[in-house]
């Protein structure tokens, strides 16, 4: 059957391999001029199963408080909030409980350990290249009570048989040497060894190319402006080349799925949480991370992607605002600087900003909607490169009628009553 899926960036280019794999013939609908040139272009670049845990958790919103008075806040009120912001807040703020942080992590990890499966199958099937490594995620603790707080995510790891590893300072410094040169800094840290490195932009490019030589289409430059329905099923998609229409429809359009779906009465709790990063070029690599360093106390990534650093982080409600102000790479420059101040030079960084398409309680919306032909892949938040194989397995699976491979119950767009 014929399928279209809407959005080109890496959760829509990995849908289109597996529904072609599967036999499907498949066009992808992308406004830019290319794959992966929009939140997927510079993110974080982890693979991070292990990491997988919601923002909304017990205490965050006190903490809240905190960052907003911090010189180099994690989280940033960018502008007035309006309607939209407010509900996602408030939403958010409801699954600060610890009841629901549990319920939501394992919803989370459940996605992404089944993508991190499907990960090394694609890598052996295709031999894909983007930078990879697979030397794990560091998370650095700066404090005692930030280790002592580390024991509640490591519970639910347990639970889900994720391999981890709580560290002192020593055991920090063998997994990263370059901390050696700070280790007054910080005071343990959660190594999770199976998670991986790359350049996901990279990556995405690669697939669509692979895709692309499956028989896969992808239209470039066109801009989906409506669905059309009739007696209850999706009949077509209107764009600016005109109408287009298949079998089956996916939406894998990140941070713009609400707006698309809204005159469907399909209703997303999607707010465009904005991170910046920035990216410089390794000057000495004796100094520099191996893998992925996630600082935990200014929720930033600096990244090893073969000859340059990635630095990714800060969460800035702003709507759909892509501005590039000076005053936002304070947090992030800070931190490469603070962890690993003779890696390279921040100053010659390219700097870029994505907008995450975050849910208020960290999991994605994926599966089938009340139009029997139309699915979602979306709201993927920080974890979209992380989580991308797993759930377009899903997605591929569900559009062709297949039992999925592991349990739906509450990752679905009905868990918010629609």
């Amino acid at each position: 059957m014929h399928v279209i899926v809407i959005g080109g960036g890496v959760i829509g280019t990995t849908s289109a391999y597996y529904l072609r794999r599967l036999g499907h013939d498949v066009s992808v609908i992308e406004r830019r001029g290319g794959a992966g040139l929009e939140t997927s272009y510079a993110n974080a670049g982890q693979i991070s199963p292990g990491y997988a845990a919601p923002w909304a958790a017990p205490g965050v919103p006190w903490k809240a408080v905190k960052w907003l008075l911090s010189q180099h806040s994690p989280l940033i009120i960018g502008r007035r909030p309006d309607g939209p912001m407010l509900r996602f807040i408030l939403s958010m703020l409801a699954n600060c409980t610890a009841q629901r942080y549990a319920v939501n992590k394992e919803r989370m990890l459940r996605i992404a350990e089944y993508s991190r499966r499907a990960f090394g199958e694609l890598r052996q099937d295709t031999g894909i290249e983007y930078d990879q490594r697979s030397l794990g995620t560091l998370q650095l603790f700066r404090t005692e009570r930030q280790v002592e707080h580390a024991y509640r995510d490591m519970a639910i790891l347990e639970q889900m048989d994720v391999p981890h590893a709580l560290l002192g300072p020593d055991g920090c410094i063998a997994s990263e040497p370059a901390l050696e040169r700070v280790r007054n800094k910080f005071a343990g840290g959660l190594r999770l060894p199976l998670d991986e490195t790359g350049d996901c932009f990279a990556f995405t490019d690669a697939l669509g190319a692979i895709a692309a030589d499956a028989g896969v289409t992808f239209r470039f430059g066109t801009q989906v402006r409506a669905f059309a329905r009739q007696h209850g099923r999706i009949v077509g998609i209107d764009t600016d080349d005109g109408r287009l229409d298949a079998d089956a429809y996916v939406v894998a359009l990140g941070s713009y799925s609400p707006q698309l779906l809204h005159p469907l009465d399909i209703h997303l709790p999607i707010y465009p949480v904005k991170g910046y990063s920035l990216t410089l070029p390794i000057t000495d690599p004796g100094a520099a991370p191996r893998s992925t360093v996630m600082d935990e106390t200014y929720k930033v990534a600096v990244t090893r992607l073969g000859d340059r650093i990635r630095v990714a982080g800060t969460a800035e409600l702003a709507g759909y605002d892509l501005s590039l102000p000076d005053k936002r790479r304070g947090t992030v420059t800070h931190v490469v600087s603070d962890l690993f101040p003779d890696a390279g030079d921040p100053g010659g960084a390219a700097f870029w900003a994505g907008l995450r398409p975050m849910t208020p309680d960290g999991t994605p919306v994926i599966g089938p909607t009340h139009y029997p032909n139309l699915f979602l892949n979306t709201g993927h938040g920080t974890l979209g490169w992380t989580m991308s194989c797993g759930s377009a397995r899903l997605v591929a699976d569900l559009v062709s009628g297949n039992e999925p491979e592991i349990a739906m119950s509450g990752l679905t767009v009905h868990r918010y009553g629609d």
